[in-house]
């Protein structure tokens, strides 16, 4: 009898300890389901503004009544630039930009006459390939300066009207700001500024920095 109480008893023992055991595997807490966290990546897309500065090289012919005459404008020049960019799935980007600048390329000549282009603006679309933070573009569109002749008998300034083409690159330093650099053909076709027929074109570098928003 003795023997039995001690095998039930063993028995008994044994059964709550494997039931205690499965009570315990089966209340484990489960592993953490890994979340998809979203990854953010980097866009053209938005308004922008910067200043940029340069160089730029200007060839000027003049017809009047003492015959014709060549010569080149050269010097540098300062600016501001605002914009806004579009950016597609596939990484092309489209955009608008605006721009106002200042030419220091004059010319002095013997007899007191002094010629120079100061002030210029373009309004261009943009066309271009995102890679991540770098930036392809192209650009053409409207362009205008202020061009002047003074000296003795003169004294005259038009606004002269043409297109401009060029394209560089923007990297992005960091998400809202980047850097430029740029090259730009100016054509401003040819315009009567007093009595003397003046043609301009222009060609451009520029660096500059600007701020997305």
């Amino acid at each position: 009898m003795k023997k039995i109480l001690i095998l039930t008893t063993s028995v008994a023992l044994l059964s709550s300890t494997a039931a205690f055991a499965a009570d315990a595997i089966y209340e484990a807490p489960q592993a953490p389901v890994a979340q998809d966290i979203p990854v953010q990546t980097f866009t053209w897309a938005g308004p922008y503004i910067g200043l940029h500065g340069g160089y730029g090289w200007a060839d000027g012919d003049f017809t009047g009544p003492g015959g014709t005459a060549s010569d080149d404008f050269d010097g540098g020049r300062m600016g501001g630039f605002v914009g806004y960019n579009w950016q597609m799935s596939n990484g092309f980007v489209v955009g608008l930009e605006g721009d106002v600048n200042y030419d220091w390329n004059d010319n002095d000549y013997a007899g007191g006459y002094n010629v120079d282009t100061g002030f210029s603006g373009s309004v261009r679309g943009r066309v271009g390939y995102a890679m991540d933070r770098a930036l392809l573009f192209a650009a053409a569109g409207w362009t205008a300066t202020n061009a002047s002749i003074e000296g003795p008998g003169i004294d005259s300034s038009e606004t002269m009207h043409g297109w401009t083409v060029g394209g560089g690159v923007d990297w992005a330093f960091t998400d809202n700001v980047f850097g430029r650099l740029e090259y730009r053909y100016n054509d401003y076709g040819d315009k009567n500024i007093g009595p003397i027929n003046a043609d301009f074109d222009q060609h451009v570098v520029n660096v500059g920095i600007g701020v997305k928003f």
